[in-house]
């Protein structure tokens, strides 16, 4: 069964001039402002395609790994992690790296096992999966 979710975004102008509104339909979370500007060069106070890639990735992987980790006999007692996006616009607009942080701590786990089901999990997450035309995706997984 697909379950699926929605977002919105009215744009109104060019690129570079033009401004949006993104909206969380399903969720109703909020609306958030979007620009050229605020993709490219400072963010200032709006979001952008790669902040919501980046906010997508970073929940899908812990997710991802969370399972996996219980799969494997054990639980999380925190996982955070963060991912970063970056946009280049030099050769034509692309998503060049994504570069997934993770600090976890997790009882009774040693690393070399942590390491694989890190790994296992940036490779098995379905965002993962949707970004595969990222020429790279790094992972630095530590436990604290």
């Amino acid at each position: 069964m697909a379950v699926t979710r929605s977002a919105r975004t009215v744009w109104t102008g060019d690129l570079i001039s033009g401004s949006g509104e993104t909206t969380f339909a399903t969720s109703g979370i909020g609306t958030f402002p979007v620009t050229w500007r605020a993709r490219a060069e400072a963010a200032e106070g709006k979001t952008s395609p790669e902040e919501l890639i980046a906010a997508a990735h970073a929940s899908c992987f812990s997710m991802a790994l969370s399972n996996m980790l219980k799969e494997a006999g054990h639980t999380a007692q925190g996982l955070e992690t963060t991912a970063e996006v970056d946009f280049d616009t030099s050769n034509g607009p692309a998503i060049s790296e994504i570069r997934l942080t993770l600090v976890a701590s997790v009882e009774g786990l040693d690393n070399a096992e942590f390491q694989k089901l890190a790994m296992a999990a940036k490779e098995g997450c379905p965002v993962s999966a949707a970004l595969a035309a990222v020429p790279s995706i790094t992972l630095d997984a530590r436990l604290a």
